[in-house]
């Protein structure tokens, strides 16, 4: 795991219950549990400063680091991504996405294709995009950013069952991801036995969890949560799902518990942040 990574998944668990702000020194501490050096942190905490993710302020002679906007946006998508899945009956209909952007400006076509998988969009075509989820909304959100992209956001319904099972099987890989659902079922099996005879404690139980997130956070980039219907029978992403939710519900206690031991808490309630 990148010290970066850490950082995030840090904030995204606990520091954003506590005001979304934590002392140079604590981080420091935290990070120490995953072998990072505290001059590493520092380099790390003020690149990331740089980019815009935070802000500094002083308390005393601490330096604090408070997730900007920018921050908090980050945090909060990635919760919705990777912590739900979709569970109303689908409506049938299909989100489309055209997009025009200049030949001059692959490095905006890259990052508009990354937006759309981290969406659940598959490529239909080139620049045709579609996803059976009501996320138009937050497209058009999240790709105001590129302004030199040009946009026409479409809802439509297909012929019938049969196409919709084509364009999803067109879209995206299914036989290659449900390959690698159940390696990842059966690897979180495996570690739902183990936790369950040797339950982590303390700083293993953080770094178990932060493990756990930043194994399953990727997996919205290629798991588009499609409905049951657009799916090969047998199908383990729901399992997945809440194995997941399990093991990282399960390393809860002692993971926060570390934590408030190194000054971040209160542990329950929304997040400090309007």
């Amino acid at each position: 795991m990148k010290p970066r990574s850490i950082v995030f998944d840090l904030y995204g668990d606990y520091v954003r219950y506590d005001g979304g702000a934590a002392p140079l020194q604590t981080l420091t501490d935290l990070l120490a549990a995953f072998d990072v050096p505290e001059a590493t942190t520092r380099v790390v905490m003020a690149r990331l400063r740089k980019e815009g993710w935070f802000a500094t302020e002083k308390r005393g002679r601490a330096t604090v680091y408070r997730l900007t906007d920018q921050g908090w946006h980050l945090l909060d998508e990635g919760r919705r991504r990777i912590f739900q899945r979709e569970r109303e009956p689908w409506d049938r209909q299909w989100r489309v996405v055209i997009y025009h952007v200049p030949e001059t400006d692959r490095s905006v076509r890259e990052r508009v294709r990354k937006k759309l998988r981290w969406l659940g969009f598959g490529p239909l075509a080139p620049s045709t995009w579609i996803s059976p989820h009501d996320r138009l909304q937050e497209v058009a959100e999240e790709l105001t950013q590129e302004p030199s992209a040009r946009l026409d956001l479409l809802v439509s319904r297909s012929m019938g069952v049969a196409s919709d099972i084509d364009m999803a099987n067109r879209c995206w890989d299914l036989k290659e991801l449900h390959l690698a659902l159940l390696a990842k079922r059966d690897a979180y099996r495996a570690l739902s036995a183990r936790f369950a005879s040797v339950p982590p404690r303390g700083r293993e139980a953080l770094v178990e969890r932060i493990r756990l997130v930043h194994d399953y956070r990727m997996l919205p980039f290629d798991d588009p949560d499609l409905p049951l219907e657009l799916v090969p029978a047998g199908w383990v992403g729901r399992e997945v799902h809440d194995l997941f939710l399990d093991l990282h519900e399960r390393l809860a206690p002692e993971a926060r518990a570390f934590c408030a031991s190194a000054g971040i808490g209160p542990m329950d309630g929304p997040p400090a942040h309007a």
